[in-house]
C-alpha cells in the first residue's frame, strides 16, 4: 500500500525523515512545506535522485492546502532546543508555531493522521489534538521512542549483546521526567535485573547516560536528528502499510497507570493504518508507577498554565 505524505518542516529532522521514508517505504507522493520555499524545493530535487533506486515518487514543495488529500501530515517544524534548555522551556515558542500550522491544515479538509515530533512533543501532540478536534487515535507523537532506542543501545553495549536481544522501554515525558522501566526489561529472554552487576548504582548510571545523551549530542553538533527521523519513518510506514507496530509513543491515556487526565504521554502503543489502535499498559513497580504519575502531573500543570 502507498499514499500521500505532507511534511511540515524541512530542517534536519524533516529532511532526514524524508530520506529515510523514501528508502524504506513505497510512497506515491511526498509534499514538503517549509517557510524556506527554496530549501523545500531543493530538497525535493535532491530526493528525486533516490527514486532511481527506490521507485517513483512524486516530490514537490507545497503548502498547507496540499494536506487536503494527504494520508499523513508529519510536523517537525519548531524552534530547536538550545544547550541547557529543557524541552518544557520550548512550550511558549512552539505553541504559536503549532497553531499556525494545524488551523490551515484542518481547514484544507485534511482527514488523515497527524504525526508530531516537534518538542515538547507530549504537550504539542496534546495541543494538536485539541486544536484539530480530531479523534485522539488519529494524532500521534514520537514520545519516548528515541529515548527507548538510546536505552537499548546503552544496555547492548554494557552487556555486550546484540541490540535486537534487548527489550526495554523509557516511559513518561520525552524530557526531564522520563524514566526507565527497568522492572520489565528483558535481555535475551532473561529479566535485566537478574543480570550480574545490575545494582541500583549501575541502573542509575545507565539512566543518567540515556537522559544526558541528547544534550551531549546537541552540545557537540547542535542538534539530534538521525534517530528521531528513523522513528518517524517507521511510524509513517506502519500507517501507510497498515502494519501493526508497537512503539513507546505520545499516546492518549484513558485511565492507564491510574492517569485520568486524558493527556498524551510516552507509553507503549500499537499503531496501524487507523492511527493508534490501542495503548499497552506495561507492568510497573511502585517506584515506576509513582514516576509515571508524576510525569503526567508535570504535563497537566504545563497544559493548565496555557489556558
Amino acid at each position: 500500500m502507498s499514499g500521500k505524505v505532507l511534511l511540515v518542516g524541512d530542517g534536519a529532522v524533516g529532511s532526514n525523515f524524508a530520506n529515510d521514508l523514501l528508502q524504506t517505504t513505497r510512497v506515491d507522493e511526498l509534499v514538503i512545506c517549509d517557510l524556506n520555499k527554496d530549501r523545500a524545493a531543493g530538497d525535493c530535487l535532491d530526493l528525486e535522485d533516490l527514486t532511481y533506486f527506490t521507485g517513483q515518487t512524486k516530490l514537490r514543495a507545497g503548502d498547507y492546502s496540499d494536506a487536503a488529500d494527504a494520508d499523513v501530515v508529519v510536523i517537525t517544524a519548531g524552534v530547536p532546543r538550545k544547550p541547557g534548555e529543557s524541552r518544557l522551556d520550548l512550550i511558549k515558542k512552539n505553541e504559536a508555531i503549532l497553531r499556525s500550522i494545524v488551523d490551515p491544515i484542518v481547514a484544507s479538509g485534511f482527514s488523515g493522521i497527524f504525526v508530531v515530533s516537534a518538542n515538547p512533543v507530549d504537550i504539542l501532540t496534546t495541543l494538536t489534538q485539541k486544536l484539530s478536534g480530531f479523534p485522539k487515535k488519529r494524532v500521534i507523537g514520537t514520545g519516548t521512542s528515541l529515548d527507548s532506542a538510546r536505552l537499548r543501545v546503552e544496555l547492548a553495549k554494557r552487556l555486550q549483546v546484540p541490540i535486537e536481544s534487548v527489550n526495554a522501554w523509557v516511559l513518561g515525558e520525552h524530557g526531564d521526567s522520563s524514566f526507565e522501566n527497568f522492572s520489565s526489561a528483558v535481555v535475551n529472554g532473561k529479566p535485566l535485573l537478574d543480570y550480574p552487576g545490575m545494582t541500583k548504582e549501575a541502573l542509575d548510571e545507565i539512566e543518567a547516560h540515556v537522559r544526558e545523551k541528547g544534550g551531549e549530542i546537541i552540545g557537540k553538533k547542535g542538534a539530534t536528528y538521525y534517530g528521531v527521523a528513523m522513528m518517524l519513518a517507521k511510524i509513517v510506514a506502519a500507517i501507510l502499510e497498515n502494519n501493526d507496530l508497537a512503539l513507546p509513543l505520545s499516546a492518549p491515556l484513558h485511565g492507564e497507570y491510574g492517569i485520568k487526565d486524558e493527556i498524551y504521554l510516552g507509553t507503549l502503543a500499537i499503531i496501524n493504518g487507523q492511527g493508534i489502535s490501542h495503548v499497552l499498559e506495561l507492568p510497573l513497580n511502585d517506584s515506576e508507577l509513582a514516576k509515571m504519575q508524576a510525569s503526567a502531573a508535570t504535563m497537566k500543570a504545563t497544559l493548565d498554565s496555557l489556558e
